[in-house]
């Protein structure tokens, strides 16, 4: 009786949360509850300022043995870079906070790129070539929110088959060769003159960001994703409709996908098999783990993760330009990886 009590306590949270009304019990302060907080806690600005402080530190010893780093050009090239890294890491972190994984990611966005390049080699429209790579982002994350979602398979095994199949499609379309002759007006689009001093992308990117932060943090689907991610069954007993917002969540990843393909092709003016390499993979769970996603779910927020995306671009570009072998590059990067992961195990994963 008394298990069945707590249990049906902590069905009233859930249900009390997702009708956006806080329990009025002065214990549930104390409570895990899959909450999306509007304001952070002493805690989260803790973290938050320990990792600006290591961060800060990064940027010192960077200062002192690259002082290169710090020149207008490279860093538009971090930030170009941070952009698109950021918009995987959108898509890969809505997964995570369902208690999902998309391995699948970059090669979704290498197999849409390739496609709408080889539409636009062909003489094909560039706007029809921008709604290939989308529509290709949004089918297989459609595949894999259904194998997840419906079919009840296992998303880090779905997801990692998925790019395999899609990895071997890319080099069989290609013949492992670049993707050139790309339209004039769809390199022209994005070429365009930076709008105070900063490339368009990075301002596509930063509103991406800033609409799916709002969608995470104000919407019944975000508050939805984080009841799933943290107790799917609970969620179900409180009325979430689990699969479909599961399904949504890789669908939304399959998105990011799609719009991080149009804007490498622009930005590189080709496509290749290459753009989906895994290193991106391990750079985008990088950013969502050490932005503070919870690999487990129901934890962690997109602002984040960008911040994550960020870091990893500036370790990676720091390197290059210290002259760094790429062996010690991955040594120092997991060391700094693992000193953020530890920042943020202090007090455990939340959403803060």
């Amino acid at each position: 009786m008394k298990e069945l009590s707590v249990k049906r306590s902590q069905m009233g949270r859930f249900a009390s949360i997702l009708r956006r009304k806080p329990p009025q019990d002065s214990d549930s302060s104390n409570a895990r509850t899959p909450r999306v907080p509007k304001v952070l806690t002493a805690s989260g600005l803790l973290r938050w300022g320990l990792r600006v402080v290591l961060l800060v530190g990064m940027l010192v010893l960077i200062d002192i043995y690259a002082p290169r780093f710090f020149r207008y050009q490279n860093l538009v090239n971090i930030l170009l870079q941070a952009s698109l890294l950021g918009l995987m890491t959108i898509g890969m972190t809505v997964v995570m906070i369902a208690g999902g994984i998309d391995l699948s990611l970059p090669a979704n966005m290498a197999i849409g790129a390739v496609l709408g390049a080889m539409y636009m080699r062909s003489g094909g429209n560039w706007i029809v070539s921008c709604g290939i790579m989308v529509a290709v982002g949004l089918v297989v994350g459609l595949v894999n929110g259904i194998a997840v979602s419906r079919l009840k398979m296992i998303p880090f095994v779905v997801t990692l088959a998925m790019m395999t199949i899609l990895s071997g499609s890319t080099v069989w379309l290609t013949n492992s060769l670049s993707i050139s002759q790309i339209a004039n007006s769809f390199l022209a689009l994005f070429d365009a003159a930076p709008i105070f001093g900063i490339p368009v992308t990075i301002w596509l990117a930063a509103a991406v960001t800033v609409i799916a932060t709002v969608v995470m943090r104000s919407t019944m689907f975000g508050r939805w994703a984080y009841a799933v991610g943290l107790n799917a069954r609970a969620a179900r007993v409180a009325g979430v409709p689990v699969e479909r917002v599961i399904l949504v969540s890789y669908v939304i990843s399959g998105l990011m996908a799609g719009l991080t393909s149009i804007l490498l092709t622009a930005r590189l003016g080709s496509a290749s098999a290459n753009m989906g390499n895994d290193g991106v993979v391990l750079d985008i769970v990088s950013a969502c783990v050490v932005g503070g996603v919870s690999i487990y779910g129901g934890a962690g927020r997109v602002p984040g993760a960008v911040f994550g995306a960020v870091l990893i671009t500036v370790l990676s570009n720091a390197m290059n330009l210290v002259g760094v072998s790429y062996y010690l590059s991955l040594i120092i990067k997991g060391a700094v990886i693992i000193a953020f992961i530890a920042i943020e195990g202090r007090k455990g994963y939340s959403n803060e």
